[in-house]
């Protein structure tokens, strides 16, 4: 399909003149934070063979895709806010919206698979080296990234298919699904976004359902322990992952499932932010202070040998 726009402008900090410098400090601090936070994860789950079980894989995959969901984004964003150059180019722009949806929805289904993992640890504990073997694992998570993969495609082949025959300024700091529709001509626009709309909304609701079906069996089964000490050792496993759930779902109905009507280029600005630069920076930081297990491995693995290497 011809496209007589060839690149995008986006603005999305434009609005903010006199802050791009406190926000790039910001988001750069937060970004390399949320770089630091989920390599240590990932590096002390490959050291420390004690962690070699189905629960911390999962997690260095969701560490994974939330690098890689991050550098699609936040790169781009940083550049933007010392230029005043932010023209992004047609393909480019196409790219973006792939690798961030991908790696977006990837890192809802590897949650999902997370919350069947505590499922089957806790209500199934006996067959859990049966259902979690370290191929069906490999399976779920390849699974994971192929789900992830196939949204994205979707997603982006729908949207860059639609005539874009100008304006070309896109009111956000990103790629993002809603501000590109705004910018696309012809009678078929508002069918493709409600189509796209719920596709990625059955997405989300979809995981969200199941891994609340999870813990509904979990609770359950942490209820009939007659013990008060293993009802909070049970508990105390899926805290860090119920946490990020939370975290992750609720800034994600922020951005999807808000009620529509006129929104302000900030109050989008804000927004986008919350989901793409704040819930990344929290998530290595709930697993880290959360899981004890972790947080022991991480003191035992690097900071000995640094106290150690400086003594």
């Amino acid at each position: 399909m011809l496209h007589s726009v060839t690149e995008f402008i986006l603005i999305g900090f434009s609005t903010f003149p006199h802050l791009q410098l406190m926000f790039f400090l910001l988001f750069l601090l937060m970004y390399l934070f949320t770089l630091l936070g989920n390599l240590l994860i990932m590096a002390t789950v490959w050291r420390e063979h004690s962690l070699h079980t189905p629960m911390y894989l999962f997690l260095c995959a969701l560490s994974t895709s939330e690098v890689l969901y991050t550098f699609a984004i936040i790169p781009r964003m940083l550049a933007d806010l010392l230029s005043t150059d932010r023209s992004i180019s047609f393909r480019a722009c196409a790219s973006q919206m792939f690798f961030s949806f991908t790696f977006g929805f990837t890192h809802s289904f590897l949650l999902t698979v997370m919350g069947y993992d505590h499922y089957v640890a806790i209500c199934h504990p006996l067959r859990y080296n049966v259902l979690m073997s370290p191929r069906g694992c490999a399976c779920l998570v390849v699974w994971s990234w192929a789900g992830g993969s196939v949204m994205g495609l979707v997603v982006t082949s729908i949207i860059f298919h639609l005539p874009f025959c100008g304006p070309n300024v896109i009111h956000h700091f990103f790629c993002h699904v809603p501000p590109l529709v705004k910018l696309a001509c012809g009678t078929e626009v508002q069918i493709v976004a409600m189509g796209v709309g719920l596709v990625c909304i059955a997405a989300l609701l979809g995981c969200g359902l199941l891994i609340l079906l999870s813990y509904a069996f979990i609770v359950a089964a942490i209820l009939r322990i007659p013990s008060a000490e293993g009802r909070h050792k049970a508990f105390s496993t899926c805290a860090s992952h119920l946490t990020v759930v939370v975290v992750h779902y609720g800034f994600a109905s922020v951005i999807y499932l808000k009620p529509k009507g006129p929104q302000s280029l900030e109050g989008d600005t804000l927004m986008g932010i919350t989901y793409t630069a704040l819930t990344p920076f929290l998530s290595p930081i709930i697993f880290s202070l959360r899981n004890k297990e972790l947080k022991e491995a991480v003191k035992k693995t690097f900071l000995s040998k640094l106290f150690l290497h400086r003594s």
